[in-house]
């Protein structure tokens, strides 16, 4: 059986999301190594932090390889304008709270993405995600069972990650940012649905538990066009932090 060419922006486009999500994510969670709350936390949080970067590492070869480009240049060579992670990730790494709520709230969404993308037509990316569901499911049950400590935990914790909720919550739908030409993507048989249904369906998931834990459920985003655009202070200085040794020797052969 021929398998049909891929549409190569609007399937770019997606890898280029996802890779650079996957990379901020796992950046920055990696500031936890040696000053997370508990020592199993340490432990658990660079494991995580280590995860995402080899998730965007595969990711950064698919689109390599579909754009004929090097895979490490795409990842450090970009200036902080060109990455196209969703403004979720923007924001700093803050206190656990907030970390814990980003993780909750992406976790969760990029289950959602990764749901539409198994078993899609283009076998190298639908055969990556059958390894990234399974890793990333112990991902989101961390985050789940953090959520629902610090929720019910009462007094300073819920009190901190109320206010993570609402600093995060104009961002967290922003995950399913549209992408040019994502209708390709559908049409191809790549991505089951557009970011607006997938983002229905990663409302009507994470509803009860939010309800349950009395947190409130993240708004629509103010301007859905933007969401992967306009990164702030707190991405410009992580950049510089993880593109600080490539930098240091521009050319070199690593």
């Amino acid at each position: 059986m021929t398998v049909a060419a891929p549409p190569v922006v609007a399937l770019g486009e997606l890898l280029r999301s996802m890779a650079d999500d996957e990379f901020v994510i796992g950046f920055s969670d990696s500031e936890w190594t040696g000053i997370a709350p508990i020592l199993e936390e340490d432990v658990a949080m660079s494991s995580l932090a280590q995860d995402e970067l080899g998730h965007a590492a595969a990711l950064y070869g698919l689109l390599g390889g579909l754009l004929g480009e090097d895979p490490d240049a795409l990842a450090y060579d970009r200036p902080p304008g060109a990455y196209r992670h969703c403004r979720l990730l923007d924001h700093g790494r803050g206190d656990w709270a907030m970390t814990i709520a980003r993780r909750f709230l992406y976790d969760s969404a990029d289950a959602v993405r990764l749901e539409a993308l198994a078993g899609g037509s283009w076998p190298p990316l639908s055969d990556l995600v059958g390894k990234l569901v399974r890793e990333e499911r112990y991902h989101r049950m961390h985050a789940e069972a953090w959520l629902t400590r610090l929720a019910r935990g009462g007094g300073e914790a819920r009190t901190r990650l109320l206010v993570a909720m609402r600093t995060l919550q104009s961002d967290a739908a922003t995950v399913f940012t549209p992408l040019p030409e994502e209708a390709a993507l559908v049409d191809a048989g790549i991505l089951a649905a557009r970011m607006p249904e997938l983002e229905r369906r990663w409302r009507a998931a994470i509803g009860p538990a939010l309800a349950d834990l009395g947190l409130p459920m993240p708004p629509p985003a103010t301007q859905p066009e933007r969401g992967r655009l306009d990164h702030g202070a707190p991405f410009r200085w992580l950049w510089g932090e993880f593109t600080s040794v490539r930098r240091s020797e521009p050319g070199v052969a690593w």
